[in-house]
């Protein structure tokens, strides 16, 4: 038989699964439902890896952009299920139109159109893959 003289160690705590320590103060929030990755077109959250979608620039300026301005899209990433339904939905209530020519890709180029009535600009979306004219719907 074996003897040790050293004292033993205190046991670490033992937490919830859930739980999690940070700078040894033990927050016992659900971190499950602390998840920030949530699909863009219905909102909900995504379970595993989202499937992401980039808006490539029309044109890359010669200059930067000044602070004073905006940019006139968005070039993202924006994250989704995997169905394309998400994506339309989404470019249905941002007021883009779709390519029927094309499908719904990782990287999707926008196509400028003329302005809408209040002046706004309009864009179509397409994957840029086919070579002949774009037809575009309301996605």
């Amino acid at each position: 038989m074996y003897r040790f003289d050293c004292p033993r160690r205190p046991e670490a705590p033992r937490y919830h699964r859930d739980a999690m320590e940070y700078l040894g103060v033990r927050i016992s929030t659900i971190v499950k439902d602390n998840v920030a990755l949530r699909c863009d077109g219905c909102l909900e959250v995504i379970q595993g890896t989202p499937w992401r979608l980039n808006i490539l620039d029309v044109v890359a300026a010669e200059t930067p952009a000044s602070w004073a301005g905006h940019a006139s899209i968005n070039p993202g990433p924006f994250e989704f299920h995997r169905d394309p339904a998400h994506v339309r939905a989404w470019m249905r209530g941002r007021g883009y139109l779709f390519c029927r020519k094309g499908e719904v890709r990782e990287i999707m180029r926008p196509i400028p159109l003329p302005a809408s009535e209040d002046g706004s600009p309009r864009y179509g979306l397409c994957d840029g893959i086919h070579r002949d004219d774009h037809e575009l719907i309301p996605a």
